[in-house]
């Protein structure tokens, strides 16, 4: 089974194998490729030129949108676990971390929630890239329509001159005659090549794109609705869990000072052994500067928690009053 993550990127390259298969199908059925060499009109150089342009647009969305999906798979299960406490503490680049910065900004200062809003708002940048895959779609069929409409302009000028120059001059009837066909070849190719790259293969990397885009979007509402949405109001119980998460945070900083507060001592005991034994001077300096970073590294942990017990009101004022008592 396909995990939910890879689910676009695995898509994309299906169809991606599915248009080579097209691709050699034309060159092989129809020569068309042979033809767009010649191309009187260009027109057909400019659909090859903005299919490339489009395909390679479409590729890099899906591999955003596959790394974001993971991102958000690997949210969704710290979300689980931890609710919202877990997922605030995410700090990385792209639009599911500004989707959650914004969100623990409307949180903090108690303003209204609309998840589906502000889902839209952050992720439109990924809608109208979806959205512009498919303009180039249809701009793929209008040219080849426009080829067409040339085509034909180029039959009729071609059928013209040789109506002219018909019983009179054979030259000019067979360079009439060439140029019709010439004029055909661009109405159907044209048509051909705009109708299949931009009307069938473009159109269903679009639609892929767009896929994935909801299937984020969708992922990111369920979590913040099932995991989170009890975080999300004020309520004592919100605020006991947020206690709790960061007695939990202090407890453990304070084991991590305490087993340095006991290597820092082991330290000292080894350094007041080897200072005792003959012949080790060469070392006593060596084994200084190691007590020394030691009780630099003892300090700058100390001074971090009274920075963390600062910046968090509740346990600050709650440590206040137990040492007032």
């Amino acid at each position: 089974m396909i995990q939910r993550g890879y689910r676009a990127l695995v898509l994309w390259i299906v169809w991606a194998a599915a248009a080579i298969i097209i691709y050699f199908g034309l060159y092989q059925d129809t020569e068309v490729w042979d033809f767009v060499k010649r191309d009187p009109s260009r027109i057909t150089w400019a659909i090859i030129g903005l299919f490339g342009l489009g395909v390679g647009a479409s590729f890099i969305l899906t591999i955003i949108l596959t790394l974001e999906s993971i991102k958000v798979d690997l949210l969704e299960s710290i979300a689980k676990k931890d609710g919202w406490l877990g997922i605030q503490q995410t700090n990385k680049k792209g639009c599911v971390a500004s989707y959650f910065s914004s969100l623990r900004t409307i949180v903090e200062n108690n303003g209204e929630l609309n998840i589906e809003a502000l889902v839209d708002v952050e992720f439109s940048i990924y809608q109208r890239s979806a959205h512009a895959l498919e303009i180039i779609g249809n701009l793929l069929i209008t040219l080849g329509l426009i080829g067409t409409v040339v085509g034909l302009t180029l039959t009729l000028t071609g059928l013209t001159g040789s109506l002219d120059a018909l019983g009179h001059d054979q030259d000019q009837l067979l360079a009439g005659l060439r140029g019709a066909m010439s004029g055909m070849g661009t109405a159907f190719y044209t048509t051909l090549l705009g109708a299949v790259f931009g009307g069938v293969l473009l159109r269903i990397f679009a639609h892929i794109d767009e896929s994935g885009v909801e299937s984020l979007e969708n992922s990111l509402t369920r979590i913040c609705l099932v995991y989170c949405s009890a975080d999300f109001k004020p309520s004592l119980e919100r605020d006991m869990r947020i206690i709790n998460t960061q007695i939990g945070d202090m407890r453990s900083n304070i084991e991590s000072l305490q087993n340095l507060l006991n290597d820092t001592r082991q330290a000292m005991s080894d350094f007041a052994f080897e200072t005792k034994q003959p012949g080790q001077e060469s070392n006593i300096e060596h084994l200084r500067e190691m007590v020394e970073l030691r009780k630099a590294h003892v300090k700058s942990l100390a001074l971090e928690i009274k920075l963390q017990q600062a910046k968090r009101g509740v346990l600050g004022y709650l440590f206040g009053a137990k040492r007032q008592k």
